[in-house]
């Protein structure tokens, strides 16, 4: 049996450079389609280095935002770099969440519910401190198909080490897909549920400019790749560097796609 690292989460100024940009795009499509009323209350779980909170402050015109988070590099690295007096920060479990029933107007996660040991009671929870009609709502990336700058990556890794082809995460998130997002609303009983993609634009001014977020040593891929010997981490960049898409003036042009998904918790406000 083979032994792979263990996906390190916590520090936020190198996983920002990595996918919490990208993220942010994503963010903002996410926040309109949810359509959330002003002056809500929203809960951000597993808000990482803040990226969704920031864009709930921006566009949502919230009453306030609480996002938690497991890792303490991520909550310090939001609080740092989020003074909006609307938001707030604190450590939290996305299966065991440590609110009133019935407390947010929304609660949302992004590219969290794939990390989470047990994503259907993780849902639950989302509900549960969700108020009778409040809005639920997640997204992932697309592993498997148009998060291209991984997909890219680990078709790499599997030519060169098929034996850590289970640490793709395409492999490793069956809910990462459309049927089984919606599959996973449903069997919390959300209603009105949809699913939708939401694709960004990630342009690399070069070869560099993709390759070095992949040695920050922060998600999946980045730990990998901290795991190789010096030999062996040239050997994949070499290999990826060739596959990979190229305009005239060398930039890489790429899109990274994101599955939305969103519910109503059952039930009135008028009781």
């Amino acid at each position: 049996m083979v032994e792979h690292p263990s996906d390190r989460w916590e520090v936020g100024e190198a996983y920002e450079p990595y996918v919490g940009r990208w993220s942010r795009g994503v963010a903002r499509e996410f926040i309109r389609w949810l359509g959330v009323s002003t002056g809500s209350r929203w809960l951000d779980v597993g808000c990482g280095t803040g990226a969704l909170t920031e864009t709930i402050l921006a566009l949502a015109d919230p009453e306030s935002v609480k996002g938690i988070d497991p890792s303490d590099g991520f909550i310090s690295f939001a609080g740092k770099n989020l003074k909006d007096k609307r938001a707030t920060f604190a450590r939290g479990d996305a299966v065991a969440i440590a609110e009133d029933s019935t407390s947010y107007d929304a609660v949302v996660a992004g590219l969290v519910l794939n990390f989470v040991p047990s994503p259907g009671i993780a849902l639950a929870e989302f509900s549960r401190v969700a108020r009778p009609e409040g809005t639920v709502g997640v997204y992932v990336w697309d592993y498997a198909g148009e998060m291209q700058m991984l997909r890219y990556f680990w078709d790499a890794v599997a030519s060169l080490d098929p034996e850590s082809s289970d640490l793709d995460e395409a492999e490793r998130f069956p809910i990462c897909h459309p049927d089984g997002l919606l599959s996973l609303f449903q069997g919390a009983g959300l209603e009105g549920v949809g699913v939708r993609a939401i694709d960004v634009p990630t342009v690399f001014a070069d070869f560099d400019d993709y390759w070095s977020p992949f040695l920050g040593g922060q998600g999946a891929a980045p730990t990998y790749v901290a795991s190789l010997s010096e030999e062996r981490r040239s050997e994949l960049r070499e290999r990826i560097e060739p596959t990979l898409p190229r305009d005239d003036d060398g930039s890489i042009h790429l899109i990274a796609r994101a599955w939305a998904a969103k519910g109503r918790r059952p039930g009135s406000r008028d009781g």
